[in-house]
């Protein structure tokens, strides 16, 4: 059963089964300030935890909650809020702390989003040197679940890509894909958050560099 019908609920259809309670339903937008939106999101996971019936519940969160400058921004607390609600009140879960998704469509704010159309529009726009970033193919999400999780139990993961990417390689390949040149300018500014990744995560993205995952991003998202 899957809760949602954004990026990443499209993306779990093929993975769709009642032993699972996939809730991808809620605030995506991580400046979102209004109590209204976390107060829905946090009432419809209430709802559908009650209503499980024994499935195991699935929870999307954001690595962004190990960004030690948001610490105080309300979209980490509602987060981390949300990660001890079900952990306190769930006898079978698994949250996944995912990094920044990259697909067709969904938020026109995610990074590779906000690149792409910058590039395309010829906009004039700034680059954070120090900032460094952590991609997820949307379609990884389903193969990832499908393949070494779902008989994982009351577990938090941690999932993107484990490698930081400077914001100028992710443009590079945008650029290279499209054939079109970007029109920034840099400022010596930007931070990164380190994160843990387990032995699962390392081992599903084995074998492929960083180099070819940006490629295969670019090309299969431009």
């Amino acid at each position: 059963m899957i809760i949602g019908n954004g990026l990443i609920a499209n993306s779990l259809k093929n993975i769709d089964s009642e032993d699972y309670l996939f809730f991808a339903s809620g605030v995506s937008n991580s400046l979102e300030t209004r109590s209204s939106e976390f107060e829905r999101e946090f009432s419809l996971l209430k709802a559908n935890l009650e209503n499980s019936n024994g499935k195991k519940f699935i929870y999307f969160s954001t690595l962004s909650v190990n960004d030690q400058s948001k610490q105080d921004s309300r979209y980490v607390l509602h987060k981390l809020a949300i990660e001890d609600y079900i952990k306190d009140n769930c006898e079978n879960y698994l949250v996944l702390r995912i990094g920044n998704i990259v697909g067709k469509g969904g938020n026109p704010n995610t990074l590779f989003n906000f690149l792409k159309n910058q590039i395309k529009n010829n906009a004039h726009f700034k680059v954070h040197s120090k900032a460094r970033r952590l991609l997820l193919d949307i379609d990884d999400i389903a193969d990832f679940l499908s393949s070494n999780c779902i008989a994982v139990k009351n577990h938090t993961i941690n999932f993107a890509y484990p490698y930081y990417y400077d914001l100028k390689e992710i443009i590079g390949a945008i650029q290279n894909e499209m054939q079109k040149q970007a029109n920034y300018e840099e400022s010596d500014e930007g931070d990164f958050y380190k994160v843990d990744f387990d032995a699962k995560t390392n081992d599903f993205f084995a074998g492929t560099t960083a180099d070819e995952y940006l490629k295969i991003l670019a090309q299969k998202y431009i």
